[in-house]
């Protein structure tokens, strides 16, 4: 899997470098901010699907990459790594589609009477949302560093 000379997995991982963030601060936002819960409607939801569509495509053509590069301590390091990025993805999914149907569909029907249930669930959602945004995030910031070292270590002079 090589485009323009280049290991696909080496273009794929930039996008997932900035849409996992990019997916988990628009759930997060739509989770505690109103007025961002508005301008992005269905946008976070999407948005994280695209990048559970991503990740495993990705991580295949890094599985591609490694048969290529041989099995050494980093790269295999990096690829452990790499596979524990999806359930963290379908956590941001979840909690994205979980904010958008609650504000949309379900927080609505209930009334004024009901005005502590609502927020409880918000606060809930919001806090989930939270954590598997900060869980995808590290995961990814530690395979980003995991691979930068089986790529450059050992690779260059430093004088």
């Amino acid at each position: 899997m090589v485009v323009a000379g280049l290991p696909l997995h080496v273009l794929l991982v930039h996008a997932v470098v900035v849409l996992v963030p990019l997916a988990a601060l628009c759930a997060a936002a739509a989770a505690v901010w109103p007025a961002a819960r508005r301008r992005l409607g269905i946008v976070s939801p999407v948005l994280a699907l695209v990048v559970v569509v991503l990740v495993p495509i990705t991580t295949t053509a890094g599985e591609w990459l490694q048969e290529r590069v041989g099995p050494t301590p980093l790269v295999q390091a990096h690829a452990a790594l790499g596979t524990g990025l999806l359930p963290w993805a379908i956590a941001v999914l979840v909690a994205a589609v979980a904010v958008w149907a609650w504000h949309r569909f379900a927080s609505p029907m209930f009334g004024a009477d009901r005005r502590g249930l609502r927020i409880a669930v918000a606060v809930a959602l919001a806090v989930g949302t939270i954590a598997a945004g900060a869980g995808a995030v590290t995961q990814v910031v530690l395979i980003g560093e995991s691979g930068s070292r089986a790529v450059w270590e050992n690779s260059f002079r430093n004088d």
